[in-house]
């Protein structure tokens, strides 16, 4: 049995869906990239942050000095 072509208004409705399927994937990949700089920025935020309290407490543990609570 030959295939017959497929009736023109499923063809043009397959071709409508490709656009937008095709369009959804792209404003994705365009979001999920935003969403990767904002991360990459957060990231450096919080190094930034953490490095300056990790050399407080290291400036505390190396030049602090204990005190007996009775001698204070």
């Amino acid at each position: 049995m030959p295939c017959s072509p497929s009736h023109p208004d499923v063809a043009s409705n397959a071709e409508t869906f490709a656009r937008f399927a095709q369009d959804q994937y792209d404003d994705a990949v365009v979001l999920l990239a935003a969403l990767a700089g904002k991360l990459r920025s957060a990231d450096n935020t919080y190094t930034k942050y953490d490095d300056g309290v990790h050399a407080k407490l290291n400036s505390v543990l190396t030049s602090g000095r204990y005190t007996e609570p009775g001698n204070r």
